[in-house]
Order: C-alpha cells, then sequence, then structure tokens
C-alpha cells in the first residue's frame, strides 16, 4: 500500500474509534503508533523507536519523552503523546523541555488527531513556540501529505527538511492571517484598498461602508476563481468526450494521447524531494510521452534523470541512468521505493554536474 493510503486509512480509522477510545494509552496503541508505523520504522525495534526515551536530565531529575526515532543511534525525531481530547496548546511546554534535554532536530505533539511539527529555526536548541508543519490526520490534504513523507523513514533527511522548515511556517502563517481577514477584515486591510480606490477622505463612516464592500468583493472574487477553473476543467472533458466519431477514426497528434496520471506526478515529487537536497529544484522537470514518464534536468532530453514506466503495465518500473547514460529499469512495489535509490539519483545528479562520485 502507498504511503498517501496508509495516512489516508488511518485517518479513516481515527474517525471511526474515536468516540471509543478513552486514554492517553490507547491512544498511542490506536492512533499514534500506526502513524509512526506509516513512516516506515518499527515501533518494536528498539534500535529504530524508543518508547519512554530517557532524557539528558540528570539522575535525580529523570524526564522521558513518549517516543523517540533514532537516526545511526540518536534521536532525531521525540514524539509526546496526549489524549484525543487534549488541547495540544496546553501542553507546548512539556515538548519544550524534552526539546532542549535531547539532541533531536524535530519535535512531534500530537493527541492522534492533530500533528504539530517543531524545530528550532529561531533559536538553536530552542523549540519554536509556533509549529512549521501541522495537520488534522481525519482531515489531511494532498500537500500536507507530500510534506509528511519527507519523514518517512526512507528519504528522512535533516537538511531537506530544515531547509523547507521555514518557508512552511511562514507561508502557514500567511494562509493564516489571509484567512482571518478574508473572514473578518481588520482596519489596516481595509485601508490598503480605500487608500487605492477611494479619492476622498477615509473617515468612519466611509470604513464602515468599505469594510462590507472589501468582504463581498473578496469573496465573489475568489467564487469567481473557482468557477472559472471548474467550468474550464468542464469544457475540457467535454471536448474529449463529444469529440466527432470521423474524428476518432482519423490519425491524433502523439500529444493528444498522453495522460499524466496522479501516480507520475506523485512519483516526480518524491524525485524532486530527493534531489532538492544536490540542487535548485526549479532545475528539476519532467516530460510525459505515451511509453514512459520522463525527469530530466534543465529541461533538457539530453540530461534524463530517471523514467517511470507506469502506462499500461501491471507491473511499475524505475528507470535509472548511469555515467554514460544507459538506462536500467528497476521493478518498484509502490512509489515509496524510490526513496531506497536516492544515492542512484543524486549519482545521476553528480555525473550532469562533473562532480566525483565517492
Amino acid at each position: 500500500m502507498e504511503f498517501k493510503d496508509q495516512i489516508k486509512q488511518l485517518g479513516e480509522k481515527v474517525v471511526k474509534l474515536r468516540d471509543q477510545i478513552q486514554t492517553e494509552e490507547a491512544t498511542k496503541s490506536a492512533f499514534v503508533m500506526p502513524f509512526i508505523q506509516s513512516l516506515g520504522y518499527d515501533v518494536f525495534n528498539p534500535i529504530e523507536v524508543v518508547p519512554e526515551f530517557v532524557t539528558d536530565y540528570g539522575a535525580k531529575n529523570i524526564e522521558k519523552v513518549d517516543y523517540a526515532i533514532l537516526k545511526d543511534d540518536q534521536p532525531v525525531l521525540i514524539i509526546e503523546c496526549k489524549n484525543h481530547s487534549e488541547n495540544l496548546e496546553k501542553h507546548y511546554t512539556q515538548i519544550h523541555k524534552y526539546f532542549h534535554l535531547t539532541k533531536a532536530r524535530f519535535a512531534l505533539l500530537t493527541n492522534g488527531v492533530q500533528y504539530n511539527f517543531y524545530t528550532d529555526l529561531e533559536a538553536s536548541n530552542k523549540l519554536d513556540e509556533k509549529p512549521f508543519f501541522s495537520f488534522e490526520i481525519n482531515n489531511i490534504k494532498e500537500q500536507q501529505i507530500k510534506e509528511l513523507v519527507k519523514f518517512h523513514k526512507n528519504g528522512f533527511d535533516i537538511g531537506s527538511i530544515i531547509n523547507t522548515a521555514s518557508e512552511l511556517k511562514y507561508s502557514n502563517a500567511i494562509k493564516s492571517l489571509l484567512i482571518s481577514e478574508l473572514s473578518t477584515p481588520t482596519q489596516d486591510f481595509v485601508k490598503y484598498f480605500v487608500s487605492r480606490v477611494y479619492d476622498g477622505k477615509a473617515t468612519e463612516k466611509v470604513m464602515l461602508q468599505f469594510t462590507e464592500i472589501v468582504k463581498k468583493t473578496v469573496d465573489q472574487t475568489f467564487n469567481d476563481i473557482v468557477s472559472d477553473r471548474l467550468m474550464s476543467a468542464i469544457n475540457q472533458t467535454k471536448q474529449v468526450i463529444e469529440l466527432p466519431l470521423d474524428s476518432q477514426t482519423t490519425q491524433e497528434p502523439e500529444e493528444n494521447k498522453i495522460i499524466t496520471t496522479e501516480e507520475e506526478l506523485n512519483g516526480f515529487y518524491i524525485v524532486k524531494s530527493i534531489l532538492r537536497t544536490k540542487i535548485d529544484s526549479s532545475r528539476i522537470l519532467y516530460r510525459d510521452s505515451q511509453s514512459y514518464f520522463s525527469i530530466i534536468l534543465d529541461d533538457n532530453n539530453r540530461k534524463p534523470l530517471c523514467r517511470l514506466w507506469f502506462n499500461g503495465q501491471s507491473k511499475k518500473y524505475l528507470g535509472l541512468f548511469d555515467k554514460d547514460k544507459k538506462e536500467t529499469k528497476i521493478e518498484i512495489g509502490s512509489l515509496d521505493d524510490i526513496y531506497r535509490y536516492s544515492n542512484e539519483l543524486i549519482s545521476t545528479i553528480n555525473y550532469y554536474e562533473g562532480e566525483k562520485i565517492a
């Protein structure tokens, strides 16, 4: 089962069992441990996952965090769990203390439903007050799953996550601010529009009038954008369905036969997440064809990074390239298997960048 399906299945489980779970321990067993397993870790292997991990707080004051995920015998992610009915904000000081007492770079505070990921972007070894990544597993979005997969055992890379943590933190803050402003516009937000469209003085009466105008206009604008996109998608679908019979018998251009699937795009995002640790991710692009999905460097067909052979086949294959650009096709069971070939993909980048392979 692919990672995305595992996470969505766990979200459905949370919805079904939530009312029956009464204790913190039950929350751990039913929700949190399966979550850790979905990230590729063996919860029963103390080399990977340590329950009741002892922090470095001295012999007299032993402090334990619920779980620690280890890499090279060192904690990289500590996890503190609460009952699913608990408000996580009340327990921030606890995870803050544990983080300071370990060498982990990331901390997760969760009640099995809400997952808040923290790190130390603002000050070294001091947990930020706000999580850089947060989601509810029973209502997780596609983009959030793409961010979550970076914590998977097969592709866990501290540098890569840190690089995107800052962007995530501020983009989430901007999103929250926008939602708040769109729901209840502040005076500064309204004044911005008044100063650009109204020639008179921004009196209290004018501001009150424009507050309603701004709110209605913004709501309508977003509705129009959504409506236009839906109509565009519907019209494209109708063009395919209503294709005249005589045109179906004629030879179609090859590009009209190409269908880029969600699975291919997800594979592209995984390759991009692996290689962004080596090069700027904007240099990694793709071109689809009837036979295969090609991921290339610098939009140059002469610089293939890999190929995804998913079209019309019962089995999936990942095509890898050596320094002579000779392709080797490897069968994979799921998209998550791509992470196993991270070193090979990075080696291909090295061939093009003229670096020596260690």
